[in-house]
């Protein structure tokens, strides 16, 4: 199934003070996830590397490990296993606040492992010359219910 077909999002919303989930938005940030997602899959290390914000305040807490700052990120992603192919998203959320900033939560499954995988992500535009990038990241698994 195409990864972006599982993707779904509420109804746009409006704040008085910020749009929410605007569709245009909404497009943007799913496009960025879905190439986020295909570089997991195929462990194209440079593209996920790229769709992270390479700073020190950017953080990943992984299934057993924690990352502080870009330069962690890319170091451990040189090393670590990559994802199994038959890993499928489900529950797909992707939430939107003004035009700049989002959170992507899914719930992933795969036959590597008897427990359900659960990801959120925050992403944030950080201006036209580096577009959407993840800011925090979290992974983890849990028993299936």
């Amino acid at each position: 199934m195409d990864r972006a077909a599982v993707i779904f999002y509420r109804s746009m919303r409006n704040t008085p003070t910020m749009d929410i989930n605007l569709p245009e938005v909404i497009a943007e940030v799913c496009a960025a996830f879905v190439e986020y997602e295909r570089a997991l899959v195929a462990n194209d290390i440079e593209t996920m590397n790229a769709l992270f914000w390479d700073a020190p305040e950017t953080v990943r807490y992984g299934i057993a490990e924690i990352q502080h700052g870009g330069e962690a990120i890319r170091q451990w992603r040189e090393t670590c296993e990559p994802v199994p192919a038959s890993r499928t998203l489900h529950r797909t959320v992707i939430t939107t606040f003004g035009r700049d900033f989002a959170t992507v939560s899914t719930e992933f499954t795969s036959d590597a492992t008897p427990l359900n995988g659960r990801q959120m992500q925050t992403w944030a535009r950080l201006g036209p010359a580096e577009g959407w990038k993840i800011i925090a990241a979290h992974v983890s698994l849990i028993p299936k219910p």
